[in-house]
């Protein structure tokens, strides 16, 4: 064998060796993804959440009637619709205001569970420090756009659960009208009254979702809240390591979308961290947010819905 032909040889052994290190790479690269993407698939992602957030403050506040409002009627729709979830739009009418309610169903029978939280956002920020900013509206991110991101993100992963959670059907209803009393001409909790007016059967349980993206999170225990059904979510926190962000002890007597279900019958939690000082002002903006607060909210919720 000439040293050319030898040489040659050489190359092709070579060459032969980085295709096999090559493919042998992109095996275990891919497998890699595959494993991250099945443990994001099953898992509250905290950055998926605040992306909901940012995308329900893009086009601005979510007044009703204005095109911010429609957007994200859109947006909650395409998401859920996204996961698979039955998604209808609901317009009922209440003292003179139609509003839109947006419901997922997942399963059927009972019991059932109604998960909600309210994507409008108030037309004036009449709690603004400075009163040139009254007449402003506020931008919504933790009242309003904190709870939906919540909901959204446990579309993705409830799914995931479906063999092992305690309620045989699901609901996420994300409430119209919720946050105007005390304007002229509105009142508070419109959306989520006309819907519990509309409903021909009651759920077993419903929870309530509202202001839960607080950097400083202080969810205490509602005073209007069902006390038994409380204390066993609040207890599910504390086993997660979550005992300083759900503090076991009321606070507040809050009027908010689960007085609507407490006044038929329904056991319902107010899940609410009252104490947010950019409450109704317009500095309740996306930088007020925080992931790892939504985090907490989420997986506290799937822990407590998932079947010891």
């Amino acid at each position: 064998m000439n040293k050319q032909h030898k040489n040659r040889i050489n190359i092709y052994v070579i060459l032969i060796t980085i295709c096999v290190l090559i493919c042998i790479i992109t095996i275990i690269t891919l497998s890699s993804c595959k494993l991250k993407s099945n443990e994001i698939d099953n898992q509250f992602s905290a950055s998926l959440a605040f992306d909901h957030v940012q995308n329900q403050m893009k086009h601005g506040s979510r007044i009703p009637g204005s095109l911010a409002h429609d957007y994200t009627v859109e947006y909650i729709e395409n998401v859920l619709s996204d996961h698979q979830w039955s998604t209808t739009i609901s317009t009922p009418t209440i003292q003179n205001k139609t509003v839109k309610n947006i419901i997922g169903t997942i399963g059927t029978g009972a019991p059932w569970i109604i998960i909600g939280a309210h994507y409008d956002s108030r037309i004036f920020a009449d709690r603004d420090p400075n009163f040139e900013n009254r007449q402003l509206p506020v931008p919504g991110a933790n009242d309003g756009a904190s709870g939906v991101a919540v909901l959204l993100e446990l579309s993705r992963v409830l799914p995931e659960y479906k063999d092992k959670i305690k309620y045989k059907q699901i609901w996420l209803v994300f409430f119209d009208a919720e946050d105007n009393g005390n304007i002229e001409g509105w009142d508070w909790i419109l959306g989520s009254q006309a819907f519990v007016n509309n409903l021909d059967e009651l759920p077993d349980t419903a929870i309530i979702v509202d202001m839960v993206g607080d950097r400083d999170l202080n969810i205490h225990i509602e005073k209007n809240s069902d006390a038994e059904l409380s204390q066993e979510i609040w207890e599910v926190a504390h086993d997660l390591g979550y005992s300083q962000f759900f503090i076991p002890y009321t606070k507040y007597r809050i009027l908010d979308d689960h007085i609507p279900f407490k006044n038929v019958g329904v056991e319902v939690v107010d899940i609410i961290d009252f104490d947010y000082e950019y409450w109704h002002t317009i500095e309740d903006t996306t930088d007020k947010v925080s992931p790892q607060s939504l985090e907490i909210v989420g997986n506290t919720l799937i822990e407590w819905l998932i079947i010891d």
